[in-house]
């Protein structure tokens, strides 16, 4: 009598199963599928941050060496003027010696 109770009982929970079971294991994938799109927005989301921090860095960059650039060209300016100013001393004491030289020429002959 138990094995015949067993079986109606199998019996009768076997199609709630068979109906139960789907619904079950689709819910379990969507719950998969779900996890699995948070996670692929999260990592999407910590990339677009990383690419924008990489352009910002980027700016950054550009940005000082714009200003590096500006800074050396007005050190090679002031360089320029500083030989030119110390050409031109050099050429006037070299004039100046010239015409010294030619004034102690003049001065021996007379």
């Amino acid at each position: 009598m138990k094995t015949i109770l067993t079986t109606s009982a199998a019996l009768t929970i076997l199609p709630f199963c068979l109906v139960i079971l789907p619904f079950l294991l689709l819910a379990s994938c969507d719950q998969q599928k779900a996890e699995i799109d948070a996670n692929k927005d999260a990592t999407v989301d910590m990339l677009d941050e990383q690419k924008d921090a990489v352009d910002n860095a980027a700016e950054r960059a550009k940005e000082r060496t714009e200003v590096n650039a500006e800074i050396d060209k007005a050190n090679i300016e002031a360089g320029k003027e500083i030989a030119k100013a110390q050409l031109e001393a050099d050429k006037v004491k070299a004039e100046a010696e010239a015409e010294a030289a030619k004034a102690r020429i003049d001065a021996v002959k007379e």
